[in-house]
């Protein structure tokens, strides 16, 4: 799909106004940015990280924090200019270890394939 100046979907240089769900991979790593909370005073969005491995379908979750909406967009800038490239969606990230309150996380959900702030 193409945009009226001819740029495919979701190609634009600046971030979209609403929020949408994005995953950055450098082959190794993978990271996944989803909206948490979103109002006009502030955005907030979860990120998690986990590491491709070879013999594993899915990636091994390694890392989840919430930022900002501006610490977000620094981290997707910084990501991209290393190389990361914008990746479809893993649809599950594998837990390393279970976390304390007893949760597991078995689904990452879906997602769109643009940035998500």
């Amino acid at each position: 799909m193409t945009s009226t100046r001819g740029q495919a979907a979701g190609a634009s240089k600046h971030p979209p106004l609403s929020p949408k769900e994005g995953w950055l991979s450098d082959g190794r790593r993978v990271l996944h940015f989803r909206p948490t909370h979103w109002d006009r005073w502030s955005q907030r969005l979860e990120v998690t990280s986990g590491e491709l491995l070879p013999d594993q379908p899915v990636p091994l979750l390694k890392n989840r924090r919430e930022l900002s909406r501006e610490e977000a967009l620094r981290l997707w800038t910084e990501k991209r200019g290393e190389s990361w490239q914008v990746c479809p969606p893993q649809r599950a990230l594998r837990v390393e270890r279970q976390p304390r309150d007893g949760h597991l996380v078995t689904s990452m959900g879906r997602s769109a394939r643009s940035p998500c702030f």
